[in-house]
């Protein structure tokens, strides 16, 4: 069985065409589209080595119109989405039919910065391939049966029937990361450490507690995102006039975080490079020691920590945030073990639709 993998982030498109023979899926291609700004930048590997080039037009078309070329060469049998959020309703990686994409659409308010974006993808996969069986995987499904303690938000009890829960996210992320490690620690830490990240505590396997909440939002700091927030300062931008709704949803999705703090960038290389721009390496300071601070309280859940995995783009790449992050952790939990892996959440994905899509 042949799948396509779609995975729409903050700022890529990550993808893959595998084929699912097996509990292993093996790579036809697999590759990435640079989705910040207007210009778009296509990179993939495939059997015949390493491609890199700029897309001509604009937007997403130009973005679809090379998958569409991609793929030309093979019948593909089913797609696989990553969905975000499915909301209360959809905690299952699940074919889609159109109940589905209602409960999905009813979602959006949820992740409205991943959903709609992922929600396009699945129709004009849906217009290419008519024949391929579509598949909904669920970045909160891995975060299914959280415990009480972590599930149930400090709020009045009977916003619970209105969806208002944590969820937790970077679940495919997750998948993976147990899946590389074969033989998994009784109490894991998972870092996924991206332009969106978060922190997840593994028990026997199982989530117990994650960093992100209702939404995407909450949590550590990130690129663009300012993470767990004193809930008064809203308050004050709002009844001070300083913002409308519309403009503070935007300053929490696109204008905190790393980018808010340094009042330079959300990318974490840029910030690397800003040598004589004091801001930028503020921003990379508050982020090791946000990282650092979740980690010690996810060790407090485990009752201790025998792993703690970094992955996602600055997990896998930005060694400094790593030796920040150990360094600051060190005086707690001397005897701390470490692991770089990478998210292999397409392959994750690949698998779960091509056992779907048989059914």
């Amino acid at each position: 069985m042949k799948v396509l993998t779609l995975n729409v982030g903050s700022s890529s498109l990550k993808f893959g065409i595998y084929d699912v023979t097996s509990s292993e899926p093996k790579a036809v291609a697999e590759g990435e589209i640079d989705t910040r700004g207007e210009r778009r930048q296509l990179s993939y590997r495939d059997e015949s080595g390493a491609v890199e080039q700029d897309l001509a037009g604009e937007g997403d078309e130009a973005a679809r119109d090379a998958l569409r070329k991609l793929a030309t060469h093979t019948t593909i049998d089913a797609v696989a989405h990553r969905i975000v959020h499915g909301g209360p309703w959809l905690r299952e990686h699940c074919l889609i039919d159109h109940a589905v994409i209602e409960k999905i659409e009813a979602a959006a308010s949820f992740a409205p910065l991943h959903v709609p974006a992922a929600l396009a993808w699945v129709r004009h996969a849906t217009k290419v391939w008519p024949q391929a069986a579509q598949v909904a995987c669920f970045d909160t499904a891995f975060h299914r049966d959280l415990p009480d303690t972590s599930r149930i938000l400090p709020l009045p009890h009977a916003l619970l029937a209105k969806g208002v829960q944590r969820y937790g996210f970077h679940g495919l992320s997750c998948e993976s990361i147990l899946a590389q490690l074969g033989p998994v620690p009784a109490r894991l830490i998972i870092a996924h450490l991206g332009s969106g990240a978060s922190l997840t505590a593994v028990r026997d396997g199982h989530s117990v507690d994650t960093s992100m909440g209702m939404t995407p939002t909450g949590g550590i700091l990130m690129g663009t995102r300012p993470g767990d927030l004193d809930p008064g300062v809203m308050l004050f931008l709002l009844r001070e006039g300083h913002t409308s709704p519309r403009e503070l949803d935007d300053l929490l999705e696109h204008r905190s975080g790393l980018r808010g703090i340094s009042d330079l960038s959300a990318d974490v290389r840029e910030l690397r490079g800003a040598k004589n721009h004091p801001l930028a390496a503020l921003a990379l300071e508050q982020f090791a020691v946000s990282v650092a601070r979740t980690a010690a309280g996810m060790a407090v859940v485990l009752g201790g920590v025998d792993l703690l995995v970094f992955t996602g783009g600055i997990g896998e790449h930005d060694e400094p945030t790593r030796d920040s992050v150990k360094a600051r952790l060190a005086p707690c939990f001397p005897l701390l073990q470490t692991r770089v892996l990478p998210a292999q959440e397409n392959r994750v994905m690949a698998i779960h639709a091509a056992r779907l899509a048989a059914h």
